[in-house]
């Protein structure tokens, strides 16, 4: 229940103490997918057709999910900067906003999802095979939506207050349930795929349970209060958060375009390409999601620290986040060179697919170590109020080269040079993003300290 002091000038026990439960609740995070698909793929009989469904329907889950990100981590570093000026009634405010803005687009994304599900599923690579499986995932995922959506926003609103510890068990809490659930559902109950996504659905509500309770309690610094919406401070917090909107959103269409283009490319092998792609996706959402926890956990302490004007520790925790992404990122690839075969062996024992999978995985993870200059500083540059520089930056590495080599690369190398677009996409968006990085991030500084000139 005790919140951090974001203005500490111990910088590092401060990122630490933010960065860590952040990475572990983005680790847990990335269990509510693997254990849907270890489960669904050890499916007696379908196994491998279901798995594939799985992976058609991950891209609109993704989708959904960032709606949250559009209001969580758009409004949360607006929230910590007005807490780092000593304004307390504003942060309520667009605390206040982001719960409204976030229930209104949880039932606008429900209601589209069960109007559309037909051509949705189908241009996000469904066959004649995968199409039932999938649509039983899909609706069931979709109607609890608001569950999703609101807990995962609000959460962020936890940790810009410096409550990491409690942002990191509303994660715990929904990862637990899903992974106590998902045997009983799939198999003691015999759903299959349904199962899953029901027992996604109750995991997702207990963690919207719990987020909503601590917001409300009275010992929180910043309670929930209920007040009449605010255009102004909504069109303010979509504003921020429409660079991680589209950076997860993008993630969604890129997804889609690389199951198409691998059904397309694949021919009568065209749904083992995207199992395979959905095991690779996983193992790769193991090194995204945890760094994701670095950049994004840090927010509150630079966004803080810019609205108090302490220039330094915004500085230096910058140093640490960088240096914090490349070794994880170092790690996770020494990881993929050891580990890969027995991660996809959890998903399936079929030797061929179980064999590509080990290679698009270290295909992957040959632009891990430079994505950690495109995390950090993006992310950095959001902190501290700057959405238009990291639009463009992730822009340029998700739509133009990633989406470009997708497109591109199969037709004069075949279907596999599709898992080859993520590291040429990663490396070129670390060279671009670091140097806009140091030419932008000083000025910014400049213009915060120093106003008159």
């Amino acid at each position: 229940m005790k919140a951090l002091d974001l203005g500490n000038p111990k910088v590092l026990s401060t990122v630490l103490r933010l960065v860590i439960p952040a990475m572990i609740a983005q680790f847990i995070n990335v269990l509510y997918s693997i254990v849907d698909r270890i489960y669904v793929g050890n499916i007696a009989q379908i196994g491998d057709t279901a798995l594939a469904a799985v992976g058609v329907c991950a891209p609109i889950a993704t989708l959904i999910s960032s709606f949250a990100f559009l209001i969580g981590t758009g409004g949360a570093p607006l929230f910590s900067m007005a807490l780092g000026e000593k304004k307390e009634d504003k942060a309520s405010a667009i605390l206040s906003n982001a719960l409204t803005a976030l229930i209104g687009l949880a039932l606008i994304v429900t209601a589209v999802v069960f109007l559309f599900e037909n051509p949705l599923l189908h241009t996000f690579g469904a066959s004649e095979s995968t199409y039932g499986y999938a649509r039983q995932y899909l609706l069931i995922y979709a109607a609890g939506s608001l569950f999703s959506i609101t807990s995962v926003g609000l959460n962020q609103y936890i940790t810009a207050q410096g409550y990491s510890g409690i942002g990191m068990a509303t994660t715990l809490i929904g990862a637990v349930a899903n992974i106590a659930l998902d045997p009983l559902f799939i198999f003691v109950f015999r759903m299959n795929v349904a199962g899953a996504a029901v027992a996604t659905v109750i995991s997702q509500f207990l963690s919207f349970l719990f987020v909503l309770i601590f917001l409300r309690m009275k010992g929180t610094k910043i309670r929930l209060v209920l007040r009449k919406p605010d255009l102004r401070v909504i069109g303010k917090i979509v504003r921020l958060g429409i660079s991680p909107f589209l950076i997860m959103s993008t993630d969604s269409v890129i997804i889609i375009i690389s199951n198409a283009v691998l059904q397309a490319h694949g021919g009568a092998d065209g749904d083992a390409w995207i199992t395979v792609s959905t095991v690779v996706q996983a193992f790769f959402q193991l090194l995204t999601m945890p760094m994701l926890g670095i950049s994004t956990g840090s927010q509150p302490v630079i966004s803080y620290n810019y609205g108090a004007k302490n220039e330094q520790i915004i500085r230096r925790a910058e140093k640490y986040i960088v240096c914090m992404c490349l070794i994880f990122t170092a790690f996770m690839t020494l990881v993929s060179l050891f580990a890969a075969k027995p991660f996809v062996s959890l998903f399936t024992g079929t030797p061929d697919i179980v064999e590509k999978s080990v290679w698009g995985i270290r295909v992957f993870m040959i632009g891990a170590i430079p994505l950690s200059f495109q995390y950090a500083f993006v992310d950095g540059l959001t902190a501290l109020g700057q959405p238009q520089y990291a639009i463009v930056l992730s822009m340029m590495r998700k739509l133009v080269v990633f989406l470009g080599c997708i497109l591109i690369l199969p037709l004069f190398y075949g279907v596999q040079a599709v898992f080859y677009a993520e590291p040429a996409a990663d490396i070129f968006s670390a060279v671009l993003s670091s140097c806009v990085f140091l030419i932008v991030f000083p000025r910014v500084l400049k213009k915060r300290m120093h106003p008159g000139f």
